[in-house]
């Protein structure tokens, strides 16, 4: 019998699909990157095509076990980490009635307003834990049913992007409860779906998938399938989690007063609970992992796509592909842009606002700011946004001890030192940047009971850096972030009254 030394975790993404293989120390063996694009024809819509993202995770899976080189024969398991809020609408033989409506597709904003005035918020977070938001399955719902009524009731399942992955490859409808619990859609407390919340969808539990453990272990690939992908069809799948709740297992942010932010398109700051929590204000999300261990925190819609818009409009810096130039420019501006400041709302806004009507502005301009100052106000108001999530947090966790981030973002040296500094706590950096990866994959082998605990994750993680506050810098941060704050209240009674650059 061949020795079992490798676990493979795949995640799928909302700009790419990522495989990688870990050996059962922690380490990268392999890993396979599989991109694909973003159809967004108004300002409204964000969707993809399942069917493109299905043959990435194929792809990306026969490309990691070819190019490593191993015999399939050792992989423990297969383990999925998803990301959140999609939906998709099938018919009674699976065949697509939608796109995949991502997190992003914001054609709902009419019906969350209009729930809101019908006073369903308040009851509905305290069951489901998701604040009111167009990014919510459960707002794509509503949306669907009452001005695509045809399609609605044509469809037989609405699937999330993993549940339709999961479909193709074990001919079964399935989400895990951390999923679920994304979708708006699931009573927290009881862990199935929620009769309030399907009522306002107008839908039956029928028309969605088969609630399971993250934990679960789905029956082998069928033979076709195992073939395409080059492993054995006995090798275990575990249905496994969302990509947010993965993260925080996979860069170890599972203990308490630790805080994982990630940063990379979009961004989050979770921390980790052993009971179900809920924002007396609304403004928090709360997810299962697995018993006793819950997520809490908030997923903000302007992270490094706020980097790209600047690149792209603002910014001419020609022949420049990535954004190291962009940060080097950043670094001659003194901390706090010399008060230069920048809200970033392009796409609307998750926590810490709940508000699709969010917009983005520069606020204090001078003579003798620069283009150079245009950039640090935009690098710093990205991470003031995250540091009103943050604080909201603490207020169920007590002060930060330590912060763990990672993402695309934080590559920069610059970057982490400004996150440091604007939260004023250290921040630690792991080398292992594949952080929901490696976290379905630590799940993987704890559902198979390989490993006794996820607190393995602290004697596999990899090599760190920290990230001490710079004392001179907190202070200038801490004398603008109220101002930030004050700033963001009165902006918020005006956006509403400012017309739409699209009308659906």
């Amino acid at each position: 019998m061949k020795a079992k030394n490798y676990v493979l975790g795949v995640d799928i993404g909302t700009t790419a699909t990522k495989s990688v293989l870990f050996s059962v120390t922690g380490s990268v063996l392999q890993q396979s990157t599989l991109n694909y694009p973003l159809s967004s024809p108004n300002p409204l819509t964000a969707e993809q095509n399942p069917e493109e993202i299905f043959i990435a995770v194929l792809q990306t899976i026969f490309s990691v076990i070819l190019e490593s080189q191993i015999d399939p024969e050792e992989i423990i398991c297969l383990s999925f980490s998803s990301a959140m809020h999609s939906l998709i609408a099938v018919d009674v033989e699976g065949n697509l009635l939608t796109q995949s409506l991502t997190w992003a597709d914001r054609r709902g904003e009419k019906w969350v307003n209009l729930l809101k005035e019908e006073g369903r918020e308040n009851e509905l977070y305290r069951l489901t834990g998701i604040p009111f938001h167009p990014m919510s399955p459960l707002i794509k719902l509503v949306w669907l049913r009452n001005e695509y009524p045809d399609l609605f009731y044509r469809a037989a399942k609405f699937i999330s992007i993993k549940e339709y992955i999961i479909f193709q490859l074990f001919d079964r409808y399935l989400i895990d409860t951390s999923l679920a619990a994304a979708t708006g859609l699931l009573n927290l407390h009881t862990l199935t779906w929620c009769e309030e919340a399907l009522n306002i969808a107008g839908i039956t539990p029928d028309r969605l998938s088969e609630i399971v453990p993250t934990t679960y272990i789905l029956p082998s690939l069928n033979r076709e399938r195992a073939i395409a992908v080059g492993i054995p069809e006995g090798i275990p799948t575990v249905i496994g989690s969302s990509d947010g709740v993965l993260a925080n297992l996979g860069v170890g942010a599972i203990y308490p007063k630790t805080i994982a932010v990630t940063i990379g398109t979009s961004g989050a700051v979770r921390t980790v609970s052993d009971r179900l929590q809920l924002d007396e204000k609304n403004k928090l999300f709360c997810y299962p992992l697995i018993e006793n261990y819950w997520i809490i925190g908030g997923a903000v819609n302007n992270g490094g796509i706020v980097m790209q818009w600047l690149k792209e409009n603002l910014i001419e810096l020609a022949g420049v592909e990535g954004y190291d130039q962009l940060n080097a420019i950043a670094q001659t501006i003194p901390a706090g842009s010399e008060g230069l400041i920048f809200h970033p709302y392009l796409t609307g806004e998750r926590a810490p606002l709940w508000d699709s009507h969010a917009r983005g502005s520069f606020f204090g301009f001078t003579l003798n700011h620069t283009k150079a100052h245009l950039i640090r106000a935009v690098l710093e108001g990205i991470i003031y946004n995250l540091s009103i999530v943050l604080l909201s947090l603490e207020k169920f966790t007590g002060k930060s001890e330590k912060i763990i981030a990672s993402g695309g973002f934080t590559r920069s040296p610059l970057l982490r030192q400004m996150l440091a500094d604007i939260v004023n706590c250290p921040v630690i950096i792991p080398d292992r940047q594949e952080s929901s990866c490696f976290g379905a994959a630590i799940l993987g082998l704890y559902a198979l009971k390989k490993i006794p605990t996820l607190e393995i994750i602290s004697t596999t993680r990899a090599k760190k850096q920290q990230y001490f506050p710079i004392p001179e810098n907190v202070a200038i941060y801490q004398k603008i972030l109220p101002i930030y704050q004050n700033l963001l209240d009165r902006f918020q009674l005006e956006w509403v009254k400012l017309p739409s650059s699209f009308e659906p």
